[in-house]
């Protein structure tokens, strides 16, 4: 077989796959491995296929066994999974990183790290504990908090949060796949502590390392440079300076992956090395055997990253086939290192560094020859019938610059297309542009490593020299930068798209694959290969139907004040508030994304407090809005009155009121004599149906508003209400509940801050009404589906469902 651990890795990741499914007990499926095992020692005629399923039975009992609860005193038993005050006491299982956040314009550190956890006090009496603990904490932690070092901590403790909205990043099941199952949070850095017998001598290597390089790359240069910071994460893998704003125009230039420990770098040290011992004229095995010791301490100096184990495991089978002089095969060699670092860990299969990392060479490997091929051919191959001594000459500075074009274009182009579904479903964002972007930014970044390392090489010995590398690799990141924020400045090159399916990534990737070998061109079983793509084809496109024919309502809380995004049947988009600038910023902006949103057909201001519309400037910058509408009702909030006088100015913008359309929904509230001294009675009421079920939206809506609703519209009814918390007020008075009749009660309100809980004297009032009732602050944001077929679907940001709510 040409290449036989290709079969091995499938059969192996078949099973982890397994291992998503059932559980059985951790005990069951090694035994009945080792059962198979025997029988194929005995059975010849069946031995490949019992070994085929003995593949298998491995990859799903190591899967099992990584997630299995098998200690007494494993951190998933003793805790319950509720919040609780406690005392930890461990090692500190990775070094601790800052990352930056920005709260109300204003620079916000925070530090995190994992605890590997020995004890804990819950009830004064430390207690044994094992398990991996995210611990995270406001501010920097001092140098004495490093790898390896033992601590006690205080804080709350309890399960990692769940995504803000759908499409957002979810921690929990982040954390999950990473075997940590709960995180503490601390107040400050004084909860952290070093008792005596804990402390250490010395931090470890790797920590000393990298605080040493540090210094080194920023001889000769300003502190705290923007181009300094970057250069510290492209060679150290220091995160610290990659902020949303930092990190948005790399994402959207397609270029943010030269910032992973990946095999750019480890190539191009593997490279460099190889070419100095071969220069040396050292044959083969040598250098091999010098290399790959090099690689793997260079990948313990930058804290062991899983991208550089990934990247360094790769390059050592590679490294070690050309040594031993094997024939080289990069799928063959790509399969066998996917095997290693899946029996290491298993649930590497389902992180997304490792997916974009062997699907991206994978499909390098499947289409960089035909696509080199037929740019070689079609650009240097002459006429076939002239002799060589009488075709054209040219210039060798344009032969060279026309063969690497074409080589970096062809290799740009076959990884751009590897990941077009993956950087849909993790980052939600199409970036053609990303190929030529990538043709420029990855040669700087070779030529920025290498003078990193020209600098780390020279720095303890010449710093005179390592000072010019400085300078030449700030120089050339602050050329890196401008690429790419060019790059991303183009609108038409990159595009915020919704995650696609899972069965549209298996389609895409089983035609890539199938039409780039040409199997379904050749093989005997070539019909078998179309009519299955033709059956996922139909499939695919009749879930694009149902979901294109679905009307979708998102209600986030966004710090109580909700936001209601809607895409109707046919693609109309609505935004009705947007929160302040704060939640604008951080949950509605990327939440839009997600969505695949890059135009807003109509932002409605449907309350007049800077709390629910302060962000609308943020909503303006980064989207595209056909329409913007806002109530009639000045205000009593200067803020609230500048907003609106700055959204007059747009001819965009209108005023609406009673019994006007609004993006497709009619004005119910307030009228147009309607003038409230409460900016709460004037905001604006919309209702609207969708698929035979009629949506009440009542944002905050107060008593004296709520009495001229009733007054107005005697006979109006709604099976669904969405209702937030006025600031005086109760919503949803009992004679408005008695004339809408709603089948389904939703009260966006939230954790934070206190004021926009839902009061216990609502909650009680509710209850006693015939109808569902949800709070946003238990169930997190919602979205109510309503497909064609007439039946109501509610989904949660985790994607847990209620039983779906039918018409009578």
């Amino acid at each position: 077989m040409k290449r036989p651990l290709i079969p091995v890795a499938l059969l192996y990741i078949g099973g982890i796959l397994c291992g998503e499914l059932a559980h059985p007990p951790a005990a069951l499926l090694p035994a009945a491995a080792l059962t198979l095992a025997a029988l194929a020692l005995c059975w010849g005629k069946g031995r490949p296929w019992l070994l085929a399923l003995l593949l298998v039975l491995t990859g799903w009992s190591n899967a099992v066994w990584h997630s299995a609860i098998i200690s007494p005193f494993d951190a998933r038993r003793l805790l319950g999974g509720s919040a609780e005050y406690a005392g930890l006491r461990g090692l500190l299982a990775a070094p601790p990183v800052e990352r930056i956040f920005m709260r109300d314009r204003q620079q916000s550190p925070r530090s995190s790290t994992v605890i590997e956890a020995a004890e804990i006090s819950r009830h004064g009496v430390w207690e044994p504990i094992t398990g991996r603990i995210l611990a995270a904490t406001p501010g920097v932690l001092a140098p004495e908090f490093f790898e390896g070092q033992r601590v006690e901590v205080w804080g709350t403790i309890r399960p990692p949060p769940g995504p803000l909205a759908q499409g957002l990043f979810n921690p929990r099941a982040f954390y999950r796949r990473q075997g940590i199952y709960d995180e503490l949070q601390t107040s400050s850095t004084n909860d952290w502590h070093i008792p005596p017998e804990f402390a250490a001598a010395h931090p470890p290597l790797s920590e000393r390392f990298r605080r040493w390089a540090r210094k080194t790359l920023a001889l000769g240069l300003p502190d705290g440079d923007e181009s300094l910071q970057l250069t510290w994460t492209l060679l150290l893998d220091w995160k610290t300076p990659m902020t949303d704003a930092v990190e948005d125009p790399f994402l959207r230039a397609g270029t943010y992956h030269i910032f992973a420990v990946d095999g750019l770098r480890i190539g191009l040290l593997a490279g460099i090395a190889i070419g100095l011992l071969r220069l040396a004229q050292m044959p083969r095995w040598l250098c091999g055997l010098l290399v790959v010791p090099v690689l793997w301490f260079y990948t313990g100096l930058t804290g062991w990253p899983a991208s550089a184990v990934r990247a360094t495991i790769m390059a050592s089978i590679v490294i070690a086939g050309w040594g031993l002089r094997r024939p080289g095969d990069l799928l063959n060699s790509l399969f066998a290192a996917s095997l290693a670092i899946l029996l290491w860990e298993p649930a590497q299969l389902f992180q997304p560094g490792f997916q974009l990392s062997f699907l991206v060479v994978f499909c390098i490997s499947v289409l960089v020859p035909p696509v080199h091929r037929s740019l070689h051919t079609f650009l240097f191959t002459g006429d076939p019938f002239l002799p060589e001594t009488l075709r054209p000459r040219r210039p060798w500075v344009l032969e060279w610059a026309a063969l690497y074009l074409t080589d970096a274009s062809a290799l740009s182009l076959a990884a751009w297309v590897g990941s077009i579904p993956l950087a849909a479903w993790y980052f939600h964002l199409f970036t053609p542009v990303g190929v030529a972007a990538n043709c420029v930014v990855v040669p700087a970044t070779a030529l920025a490593l290498m003078s990193g390392l020209g600098s780390l090489l020279t720095g303890a010995w010449l710093p005179g020299a390592a000072i010019l590398f400085n300078n030449a690799t700030w120089a050339l990141m602050n050329f890196i930068i401008a690429c790419s924020r060019l790059a991303a400045s183009w609108s038409p090159g990159n595009f915020n798209v919704a995650a696609p399916s899972l069965a549209v990534c298996v389609f895409y990737y089983l035609t890539l694959l199938l039409v780039a070998t040409g199997w379904v061109f050749r093989s005997k079983h070539k019909w078998a290969g179309w009519a299955g793509l033709g059956l996922l084809a139909v499939y695919c496109l009749v879930r694009a139907r149902t979901e294109y024919e679905t009307a979708r309502l998102h209600l986030l809380p966004l710090n109580g004040a909700p936001a209601v995004f809607m895409r109707a049947p046919g693609r109309g988009i609505f935004l009705l508030d947007c929160g302040n600038e704060n939640s604008a910023a951080d949950i509605l902006k990327p939440f839009l994304c997600a969505q695949g949103v890059n135009r807003l057909d109509t932002l409605g201001v449907a309350v007049g407090r800077v709390d629910y519309c302060g962000g609308a400037g943020v909503v303006l910058d980064n989207f595209a809005v056909r329409a913007v509408f806002a109530g009639e009702a000045s205000g009593r909030s200067g803020a609230y009155r500048a907003l609106i006088e700055a959204l007059r100015q747009s001819p965009r913008f209108r005023a609406v009121k009673d019994g006007d359309d609004a993006g497709g929904w009619t004005v119910v509230h307030p009228g147009a004599q309607d003038r409230f001294p409460q900016a709460d009675d004037n905001a604006l009421v919309l209702r609207r149906e969708f698929h035979g079920h009629s949506v009440l939206l009542a944002p905050s809506l107060g008593r004296e508003g709520q009495d001229a609703l009733m007054r107005r519209h005697g006979e109006l009814r709604a099976e669904i209400v969405v209702a937030g918390l006025p600031a005086r007020d109760e919503p949803l008075c009992d004679p408005l509940l008695e004339m809408l009749q709603p089948r389904l009660i939703v009260i966006v309100d939230s954790q934070f801050p206190a004021t926009r809980r839902a009061p216990e004297k609502l909650r009680n009032r509710l209850a006693r009404f015939p109808a569902k009732v949800l709070y946003c602050r238990e169930a997190g944001a919602l979205t109510l589906v309503m497909p064609a077929d007439g039946a109501l679907r509610i989904e949660n940001s985790e994607f847990d469902f209620w039983p779906a709510v039918h018409n009578p």
